[in-house]
């Protein structure tokens, strides 16, 4: 296909797109994440106060992710690349974007199947599902810990979403409520022109559509698809 013409599309992604394929959000209704304290898994002073207890927490939830698959909204947004330039930006920390074929994925909060050194963050190592030990070391000699940014921690990738969601000329929100910042704000950071579209099953209980957007009561997995059809018929249509 042409695509010489193809609109560029940025995706906002969170958690409620891969809880449809099975995996547990981090957070439950009670605030807790698996039993656990935020305090206590996900901050620079949990992993100093009892590395074994982070790592075995992360450990728990990359074996999970190895349990699940892709699900249809992950497929379809893949598909969209055929005739679109898509770039993804997801809060979420597993890999289904890129099994399900997604190529241009920005991790806001890291990449779970990823470690790092503890002595330098931009040494990275593929993990490939397995586990991080206590006494696994980087090639600098620092403990692996997991490729996640923990509450209290900068999240590096800000700036380059920020770029990539000022060049948008249609901007989804998926699986997101729009809650969580930094990431929440880069919906501010769209172009005024941008055609918006929210897919939220919980719009149909009010929850607030942003100015000048479309929306889509349902889940991702019925939405998605729907909407990415709907993005190639306006694409076939502006080229014939």
């Amino acid at each position: 296909m042409n695509r010489t013409n193809c609109p560029h599309v940025v995706v906002l992604s969170g958690a409620g797109i891969s809880a449809e394929s099975g995996l547990k959000t981090f957070r439950g209704a009670d605030g807790l994440w698996e039993g656990h304290r935020v305090e206590d898994v996900a901050t620079p002073e949990a992993w100093r106060r009892d590395p074994e207890l982070v790592l075995d927490f992360y450990n728990l939830r990359r074996r999970q992710l190895n349990t699940v698959e892709p699900n249809a909204a992950h497929r379809a947004l893949a598909d969209l690349e055929a005739f679109c330039e898509v770039a993804i930006i997801t809060q979420n920390v597993d890999n289904l974007h890129e099994r399900g074929g997604s190529t241009q994925v920005i991790h806001l909060h890291g990449e779970l199947d990823m470690a790092r050194s503890v002595h330098d963050d931009a040494a990275l190592f593929p993990l490939n599902g397995k586990d991080i030990q206590m006494g696994d070391l980087a090639e600098d000699g620092g403990q692996l810990r997991p490729h996640v940014v923990w509450f209290g921690e900068a999240v590096p990738e800000i700036a380059r979403a920020v770029e990539v969601i000022g060049r948008a000329d249609i901007l989804i929100v998926v699986g997101t409520s729009l809650q969580v910042y930094p990431a929440a704000g880069l919906v501010d950071y769209a172009p005024a022109s941008v055609e918006g579209y929210l897919i939220d099953p919980g719009l149909a209980s009010g929850l607030s559509l942003p100015p000048s957007f479309t929306g889509y009561a349902e889940a991702a997995t019925v939405a998605m698809p729907r909407l990415v059809e709907r993005l190639r018929r306006s694409s076939s249509d502006s080229e014939s």
